[in-house]
Formats: C-alpha cells, structure tokens, sequence
C-alpha cells in the first residue's frame, strides 16, 4: 500500500508539503547556537529556498512555450472556424462572468466580517519591517493595460514573460494558420510536435516537484512565522472564508451546469491543487492541470488545449476575491466609505486586475495598486499586507487553477465532446 501510495506524484507532492511544514517550523526559530553554526532562517533562506527557486526556473522556463504551441495547437485543432469562435466567445464570456462573481464574494466577505475595523495600521509596521519589499505606487490605466495586451515586439514579449501578449500573438497566429487550411498543413504539424515536445519536457521537470515543494514550504513557514499572520488574522480568516465559498461553488457550478457530481471533479484535481498551493503559481502547475484534465477528467484534447491556458491566463477568480477584500479592508483601516458607486467600481477593476496579474507568486500586490487607485484609497498600505500575502496567495492560486478547470470541463461539454465514462471511473 505504502510503495503504491509513493509511486503517486500527488502523494509524493503532499509529503513533500507535510514535511516542509514540520521542518519549517523546527528550524525557523533555530539560533546560530548549533552544530551547523548558522541560524535557521539564513539555513532555510540560503540553503534550502535555492532548491525551490530552481525547481519553479525550470517551470518558468518552459511556460511560454508551453502557453504560445499549446493555443495554437488547440485552435488549429478546431478546422471548424464557428466552432472555435462559439468556444472562445463560451469561454471568454464565462471567465469573466466567474471573475466579476468572485469580486462579489470578496466584497460581501468585506463587508460581512469588517476585516479593517480595529486594526491600527502603524502597530503592524513593526511585523512588517523584514517583510516583502512594498508595492510600488504606480499610476494604472484600465484603457493602457487594454493596450499593452498587443505586443509590438513578440520576441521581446516572450523574453519579458508578458503572457496576455503572448497570449493575443498566439490566438492570431492560430486563428490565421486555420483559415489557410491545407496550404499549411506541414507547419500546423510542426505546431503540433512543438506542443508534444514541451509537454514532455514538463513531464520531465514535474517530476522534482515533490523536493521544490519541501523547500519552498518550508522557507514559507520557517521564515514568515506567525507574528504577522496573528496580526493581520481577521483579513487571513475574511479571506480563506471567501475562497472556501468560492472552492464550493465550483461544485454546484458542476451540478447546475454540467448536471453531474462533482465528487470526481474534486477527487482527480487533488494532484494540480496541491502543485498550485505550493508553488503559489497558476503558469506552473498549468500543465499538470491539463493532463489531469484531459486523461482523467475526460475534457477533449482541442478544449484542454485551447481553454484551460487561456483561463491560466486571464481568470483568477482567488485574486479577485482577494483584492475585493483587501480593498474594503483599507477603506475600513482608514475609515473611508466606500458607496455603491465606488463598489461598482472595484468590482471593475478587481476583474481586470486580475486578468492583468501574472500569475506568479506576487503578482497580485501590484495590481492591487490599480484596485485602490480607482476609489481613491492610499496605496502605502499594500506593503503592510505583504508578510500574509505569500500564505493566501498559496489558497489564491488553489482557487485559481481550479476555476479554470471547472470552465474548461463545462465548455468541452456544451461542446458536446466530454467524455462522461472517463469522469465517472475513479481508477483514472
């Protein structure tokens, strides 16, 4: 049983984080009074932390790969030019309607629990002194970022990790390359095998996750400790009860929508949810998500190919929860009233903020600059919350990945093309 359970990657990966958990919270506190001579929290951050910046390079390296053949792929795949129009329209439309949904849950959470009531701002500069850097105040533009969604420069794009760009150069080479039809037959193969070749690098890659997990975890644990997460404990409680709704709507999006159980849903995702809690990144544990979406989940291969990268990288339904939270959490710190207008507007720009987020660990402290920007809320807070940022945003990331799952499985069988026998055998 034990040599079974250990030939299961999802296990190894939960072991991984078990023992990253236990040794974090051995060693963080460890004195330089050792045999090693050095301090916990240098060992974790000198020592151990490099394992797992070097596990999540390796994945980094090949997202854009994976994000650029993978659409590409999945669009020539669909030779019917309505069909694919009526998928990414089913698609889009869909991510953003769960997107603005989940900015809801965040301000009714906000608005519910009161978060921000009580807490004094200044008291809990001291927690953060040695945390994260603060979020630069940076003046943001919906119509600008809108803008900078089309790369003038593909090559540069991909170098700097700008993923909607990539994304919108991707479904334009793909959308082009369909309507030319056999006349580019050889080079849609060369897609194809493109796509075949870096999933098989990810493969390869995925397979050090369980020991990137460990050192990640345990630098979390061992280094952030729980000062400020005690400090800033009703926003951490306001926020995990909002994705915990949030994980359990998907469900009841299946049964609605979908008219199954969820239960196997929930069951086969255990695998790329405990990838994206670890790892706080929806781009890296994307292609984990698609395997298990498509060889045991039953979504066909042109929508797993097509639907679930462009989810990756446009729906985060936990940064929006998370930023609808955060921003009445300051509004109520400071005591500015937000009316029904300014809710209005954050649940604007909660959306597209986190359609703008990179899906990297941090990226959401950013965009949460835009979100305050737009009701007039001060922005030197931001890097107050960063010390329990890395914490939610391991749940955030969770909900992300899962959000894009459950979309991708209800789009592919409004197509028709879900495979229901495989969703329902639970030995797959």
């Amino acid at each position: 049983m034990a040599k079974a359970l250990l030939g299961k990657l999802w296990f190894r990966v939960l072991l991984g984080l078990l023992l990253g958990i236990a040794f974090g919270f051995a060693v963080g506190p460890m004195t330089a009074n050792n045999p090693l001579g050095i301090d916990g929290k240098t060992l974790l951050t000198e020592y151990v932390k490099p394992v797992g910046t070097v596990f999540i390079k390796l994945i980094k390296m090949v997202v854009v790969p994976l994000i650029f053949f993978s659409l590409i792929s999945g669009i020539i795949s669909m030779t019917n030019a309505e069909a694919f129009k009526r998928i990414g329209l089913k698609a889009v439309g869909a991510f953003l309607m769960t997107g603005a949904f989940a900015v809801c849950i965040g301000l009714a959470f906000g608005t519910v629990f009161h978060p921000g009531v009580g807490v004094d701002l200044s008291s809990l500069k001291a927690h953060v002194a040695a945390a994260a850097p603060a979020a630069a105040a940076q003046d943001f533009s919906m119509v600008q970022m809108l803008v900078n969604m089309v790369p003038e420069n593909v090559v540069k794009a991909m170098a700097d990790d700008q993923i909607l760009q990539v994304v919108v150069f991707a479904i334009f080479v793909g959308v082009v390359l369909n309507g030319l039809g056999a006349k580019t037959q050889m080079l849609g193969d060369l897609f194809r095998q493109a796509a075949m070749l870096v999933f098989r690098l990810i493969e390869t890659i995925i397979r050090f996750s369980p020991y990137g997990v460990f050192a990640l975890t345990s630098w979390v644990v061992g280094t952030q400790g729980m000062d400020i997460l005690m400090a800033l404990l009703k926003l951490v409680g306001t926020v995990v009860g909002a994705l915990a709704t949030q994980y359990i709507l998907f469900g009841i999006m299946i049964v609605v929508f979908g008219r199954m159980s969820p239960f196997p849903f929930y069951r086969k995702m255990v695998e790329p949810q405990l990838l994206a809690f670890s790892t706080s990144s929806s781009k890296a544990t994307l292609s984990t998500a698609m395997r298990v979406v498509n060889e045991s989940i039953g979504v066909s291969k042109s929508s797993t190919s097509f639907v679930l990268p462009l989810g990756a990288s446009i729906n985060m339904d936990g940064t929006a929860i998370y930023l609808g939270i955060c921003a009445l959490f300051f509004s109520q710190a400071y005591n500015i009233p937000i009316d029904t207008h300014h809710m209005l507007v954050l649940v604007l720009t909660a959306t597209l903020g986190s359609i703008g987020a990179a899906g990297i660990p941090g990226g959401s402290l950013i965009m949460m600059g835009m979100v305050l920007t737009s009701v007039g809320l001060p922005l030197d807070g931001i890097a107050l919350i960063a010390g329990v940022d890395r914490i939610l945003d391991m749940l955030r990331t969770t909900v992300n990945i899962t959000g894009d799952s459950v979309i991708t499985l209800l789009v592919d069988k409004s197509e028709g093309t879900f495979d229901r026998g495989l969703y329902k055998d639970m030995e797959r």
